[in-house]
């Protein structure tokens, strides 16, 4: 199983590092004794004792990032409500809603202020539970591959060791999202439907059965997983760089509030990725979900290339606020609860000396 996530790290395009660890790169210094080095995880930080209410990697620790990620994402996307309504609707309507303003105010002509609320509580209840699992997942993947690649080479294909956890956090968080997710588009982008969940999910079920909850769901694992991969794999290398070029001290001197600022504009710079690699499936989980006995392979022949960019700048400037304020509320929850917030990794010892980096 090790040679086989080492084989696809290898292969990544986004992950090449700046050196290989080919033996014929590497000259090993003959008459230095080899030391012991302390066991570091890629994402472990030293820090003094107590400073922590858990240790890194425990079953509290996980707990907690879950309950992170079902703040950062439960509260987001609630907020946004009124703005991924009319993306939905832009999305399964482009003549009748031709833009962001022209939708808002369609939206409330049609439908008056109430109108832009809806689908708040799938919403919540969903984007609730996918935070639980791709905060929680994430950390608990990341932490099981930089064990199995081992120190040195969780740190050389840290980009690819994120893509992985991301993608495979990912998976499990969409089958939690993907039954509000479909209530949420009836109720957006039907009108007449429903107005609630209490209505929207007895009526879906008595027309589809199960299947009209979970017929997205491959769907949403196109438009999600690349999401999140973008989403986290760019934040923690966005957060790198940023420590390394733009910010003037080290992270270990700049305070708590330094930190969240940083954690933010890293957020933000992912999110506008994001939303630009996870849009043509997001057209087409919308339009799927409105419509009965349709397919995505339909829907996205008869969208066609063009079709599938419907609403991007109003996903752009949702998904950019979104992600950015999502690792915010994740990393300050962190910070009240007192958890461990690794700073960027470092090259190990063991890497600098068979480089011929250390004396």
């Amino acid at each position: 199983m090790f040679s086989t996530v080492a084989q696809v790290a290898r292969v990544n395009p986004f992950s090449a590092p700046h050196f290989q660890l080919g033996q014929e790169n590497v000259t090993l210094r003959k008459n230095s004794t080899a030391q012991v080095q302390p066991v570091r995880r890629l994402a472990a930080a030293a820090v003094p004792e107590g400073e922590y209410s858990c240790e890194y990697g425990s079953a509290q620790f996980y707990a907690m990032c879950g309950f992170g990620g079902i703040l950062s994402c439960g509260i987001t996307h609630t907020a946004v409500v009124p703005l991924d309504l009319v993306k939905c609707r832009i999305q399964v309507d482009p003549q009748k809603y031709k833009s962001i303003f022209n939708g808002f105010s369609v939206t409330l002509k049609e439908d008056g202020v109430r109108g832009l609320a809806k689908g708040w509580a799938p919403t919540f209840i969903g984007y609730s539970m996918q935070g639980l699992c791709k905060f929680g997942f994430y950390e608990v993947f990341k932490i099981l591959y930089s064990n199995m690649l081992g120190e040195e080479n969780a740190y050389l294909w840290r980009t690819s060791l994120y893509l992985a956890a991301s993608a495979s956090a990912e998976f499990f968080a969409d089958i939690a999202l993907a039954p509000m997710e479909a209530a949420k588009v009836r109720i957006q982008t039907q009108p007449g439907y429903a107005n609630t969940l209490r209505q929207a999910a007895p009526k879906m079920y008595a027309e589809e059965g199960i299947w009209a909850f979970y017929k997205g769901v491959a769907p949403l694992w196109m438009r999600q997983i690349p999401y999140t991969m973008m989403k986290f794999a760019c934040f923690e290398r966005t957060v790198e760089a940023l420590y390394k070029y733009v910010v003037p001290k080290p992270r270990s001197e700049c305070t708590k509030g330094e930190q969240l600022v940083v954690t933010f504009v890293a957020g933000y710079i992912a999110g506008v990725f994001c939303a630009i690699v996870s849009h043509p499936a997001d057209s087409v989980v919308s339009v799927l979900n409105k419509e009965k006995g349709s397919t995505a392979v339909e829907v996205l022949k008869r969208l066609g290339p063009k079709g599938v960019w419907k609403g991007l700048t109003a996903r752009i400037i949702m998904i950019g606020t979104l992600t950015a304020l999502q690792w915010f509320i994740y990393d300050s929850v962190k910070v009240y609860f007192r958890l461990p917030r690794p700073p960027p990794p470092d090259m190990p010892e063991s890497l600098k000396k068979k480089l011929g980096l250390t004396q």
